[in-house]
């Protein structure tokens, strides 16, 4: 599946599209009302586009979804989880640089 776009997940969603991905994926958990989590949707935009299939970029609205926030113990938006093989392997509070993140997703390749 070919993906340059970022993917709105749900709990519904979430499992089929992250625990069982076969890329790295970033999940951002993020809310309508934070400043920082609009500055970084475009930086997240252009991470997918740049990156295609090698990995997968999805967000988490986590008024939404407050289950998969609890789950991953989410207590401020944005949250970035970086995924190999559905486990958590970098958890990032706060924005990051596209460059920051790409090398990120890269490393877990």
């Amino acid at each position: 599946m070919s993906q340059n776009t970022v993917i709105a997940l749900s709990a519904e969603d979430f499992a089929s599209e992250v625990e069982n991905a076969t890329v790295p994926v970033l999940v951002d958990f993020w809310s309508e009302h934070c400043g920082p989590c609009k500055m970084l949707a475009p930086v997240l935009d252009e991470v997918a586009a740049q990156l295609g299939e090698r990995a997968k970029i999805t967000k988490v609205d986590v008024m939404a979804n407050r289950e998969l926030a609890v789950k991953y113990g989410v207590r401020a938006v944005p949250t970035l989880l970086f995924l190999k093989d559905g486990e958590v392997k970098v958890t990032k509070v706060g924005t990051m640089a596209k460059d920051a993140i790409v090398d990120t997703l890269d490393s877990l390749a």
